[in-house]
């Protein structure tokens, strides 16, 4: 499939393009798939320099491979972000080329789990894929945003813990810290010209929601809940990131941007 047929299927014909992205540098973490894979392919049509983490290679190379000739083509860097010196020796490499103006904190891991049976290594893990290395990716590409003059922080909550989902309590407590710590890098950042917002998706059709868990069913259940009548799609979410990593945002830090057709 061409490049201009990939981005064709996955965003509507009158989509934005924002001027002020364009050259941008931006790293997108989970990139390889799911919403992380449309943000990528946003990004890249609006000509910013594209950089995607993910520990799932094969997926990863062949999004790499399929936006190869875009008018910038992304690049694809192997990284386990529960690694942090990874984290950090990755993030250096990039910013060899210059600093990084956009950082999208996007991989997660929804794992379904009983209270009963989560033991203190398991906790440790859920925080370390879910929470802590978004605080670590942030902390890493300040001081290039810095010298910048500025840059824009996105982080992925969810709206699983504000609808209380069952069997998902170290998700939700990860995601609802996301959110708290979105506000205190704004606070604390903010002086520095450099915005941290959070996108809260809803109930997102990706490949892997529905192979999981998508019976007849459950869509009369989310469509149920949702005020407009219609699933999200990741290519509705990527475009909250692309507005919140532009200029025409500037004055938008320290809040969460829901993007659930009213999921309640």
């Amino acid at each position: 499939m061409s490049t201009d047929n990939l981005l064709a299927n996955s965003v509507p014909g009158n989509a934005a393009i924002y001027p002020s992205l364009r050259g941008k540098r931006v790293l997108i973490t989970g990139g390889g798939t799911g919403i992380g894979s449309s943000i990528v392919e946003a990004f890249v049509r609006q000509q910013s320099q594209v950089y995607f983490v993910d520990i799932a290679d094969g997926e990863a190379r062949e999004l790499e491979q399929s936006l190869r000739h875009a008018s910038v083509a992304p690049r694809f860097l192997h990284c386990d972000l529960t690694d942090i010196d990874a984290v950090r020796t990755t993030i250096s490499v990039i910013e060899a080329d210059g600093p990084i103006d956009v950082l999208v904190n996007n991989a997660a891991s929804d794992d379904r789990h009983q209270i009963e049976d989560v033991t203190p290594a398991y906790w440790d893990q859920r925080m370390a894929v879910n929470l802590r290395h978004l605080f670590f990716c942030a902390q890493a590409v300040v001081p290039g945003m810095k010298l910048r003059g500025g840059g824009s922080i996105i982080n992925f909550g969810s709206i699983s813990w504000h609808l209380a989902l069952p069997a998902l309590a170290l998700y939700e407590t990860a995601k609802a810290g996301i959110e708290g710590m979105t506000r205190a890098l704004a606070r604390d950042l903010g002086v520095h010209h450099i915005r941290v917002n959070c996108v809260v998706p809803g109930g997102i059709r990706t490949p892997r929601q529905m192979r999981l868990w998508h019976t007849p069913a459950e869509e009369e259940r989310i469509l149920d809940a949702q005020c407009l009548k219609e699933r999200v799609d990741p290519h509705h979410v990527a475009a909250m990131a692309l507005f919140l990593a532009a200029d025409d945002a500037r004055m938008c830090t320290g809040h969460s941007y829901f993007v659930d057709a009213g999921y309640r």
